[in-house]
């Protein structure tokens, strides 16, 4: 059969699709990005927020357009908050809530079993599985090592959607990294719903289980998706002496006002989130921090908006996702008091959009004139346009050098900052040098 994988919302999505990609090449089926060729369509999907639910219905009915032949397995929050409704949706044949992922692949192919889905003349493909993240497009796999949360923010409906904490084991995560670097991939990003409270169900840490990554794998970069800021001990980033652990981490702040963070019902008060910026930033140079931020949350005044605008300004995020606060059902903010107008909501929008533009260019500017390494995912414009690739520290960088490699790392020279100010540029002047070469040279100086 022919299977075809859509996702919306977080890369926990991505990381689910990923492994289900390579479970399905497991049984001698093949991944396709042509929704129109596939025998079964698998669509993740999201209800972090009201236009997320109106984006998944949206995105099933598209689907369904598509290709109507298709079997069309709809999962994820957007799926789980109301399955029945799901499944009365046009062209939906089965819905598997969260609780059920584990079993969806069994489940879909019990579906196209019953349904007369075609077979294909593919041996199982138990050694490469590594290529269903290729062959989506992706060059960094995302790593499920947890699901749920244990805490309430009172804006969140994901906890609702993906229930009680659920750490995977060190020894199962191990093991798909280091199938995944055996075949070819280089960078791997944690990911899950509460990252930083991995191991509280199974006696572990995300401290331990980075230590663990560190030691027994050899994958050469290591990221972490979204890490809520009140988890990481002290000694977190001694972890950043290992130089395969990428200098990037995102910490959602949600707000830079303290009084707004308690009606939040978040676990970090912003001088707790300054002393770790700072923690970070001292035993890593450059540390880029980046974030995520509610404007016009409820109740916010306008005495507390000019605070979040100073902390944020204070902190210096190199990137920020900006969201207006948008009232979820089913949430206890959507029911508070002092609901704030969409037009307040806007402006604020607004202005912190252009503060974090201008400390997006300030923490880009900190690179000019180094060097930095980079995995190369794609090319824009086809043959003829330039790399784009990410640094270690997360920042986008384009280069017009042609000896370049999709998927590859390579040293190369940060020159200047692109006109619309997104990415660092390195012109492709420099020789495009190869991690092996860089470790090489380290080796025998």
């Amino acid at each position: 059969m022919f299977i075809n994988f859509q996702a919306l919302g977080c890369r926990l999505n991505e990381a689910e699709l990923e492994t289900w990609a390579s479970q399905f090449m497991q049984q001698g089926h093949q991944v396709t990005t042509d929704v129109a060729e596939a025998d079964v369509v698998v669509f993740n999907s999201c209800a972090v927020t009201a236009q997320a639910d109106r984006k998944s219905r949206q995105q099933i009915g598209r689907l369904q357009r598509s290709n109507p032949d298709a079997r069309l397995i709809v999962t994820g929050c957007h799926a789980s908050l109301d399955p029945a409704a799901v499944k009365d949706y046009l062209g939906v044949d089965l819905v598997v809530d969260n609780l059920h992922k584990e079993q969806l692949v069994d489940q879909a192919l019990r579906l196209a079993g019953a349904a007369g889905g075609r077979t294909v003349s593919v041996e199982p493909q138990l050694d490469n599985v590594g290529n269903a993240l290729l062959l989506r497009g992706r060059h960094r796999a995302f790593i499920k090592i947890q699901d749920g949360c244990r805490y309430r923010c009172t804006y969140c409906i994901v906890t609702l959607a993906r229930g009680d904490e659920r750490s995977r084991g060190a020894t199962d995560i191990l093991a798909e990294i280091n199938r995944l670097h055996r075949q070819g991939v280089q960078e791997i990003a944690l990911t899950g719903v509460h990252v930083g409270g991995y191991g509280s169900d199974i006696d572990s840490s995300l401290y331990r289980l980075l230590s663990e990554i560190l030691e027994h794998s050899e994958i050469p970069r290591i990221r972490l998706a979204s890490v809520e800021p009140w988890d990481l001990p002290d000694h977190f980033f001694g972890l950043f002496r290992d130089s395969r652990l990428m200098p990037h981490m995102h910490l959602p702040i949600q707000s830079g006002c303290d009084s707004v963070l308690r009606r939040m019902a978040r676990r970090c008060k912003t001088a707790e989130f300054a002393r770790l910026a700072e923690r970070a930033r001292a035993a890593i140079p450059l540390f880029n921090i980046t974030t995520d931020l509610i404007t016009g949350f409820p109740g916010e005044t306008e005495q507390e908006w000019r605070q979040t605008m100073k902390f944020v300004e204070n902190t210096g995020f190199g990137h920020m996702h900006i969201f207006p606060f948008s009232a979820r059902a089913g949430t206890k903010a959507a029911r508070l008091p002092e609901q704030i107008d969409a037009t307040t909501k806007k402006e604020r929008s607004r202005e912190m959009h252009a503060l974090a533009a201008q400390l997006k260019h300030r923490a880009l500017r900190a690179h000019l004139g180094n060097r930095a390494a980079v995995l190369w995912e794609q090319r824009l414009g086809g043959d003829s346009g330039p790399w784009i690739g990410y640094t270690p520290h997360y920042h986008k960088i384009s280069s017009a050098d042609r000896t370049i490699t999709a998927s590859s790392i390579g040293e190369v020279g940060i020159d200047s900052i692109s006109v619309d100010g997104s990415m660092l540029v390195n012109d492709g002047a420099q020789a495009h040098i190869s991690l092996a070469d860089i470790r090489d040279h380290a080796a025998h100086s």
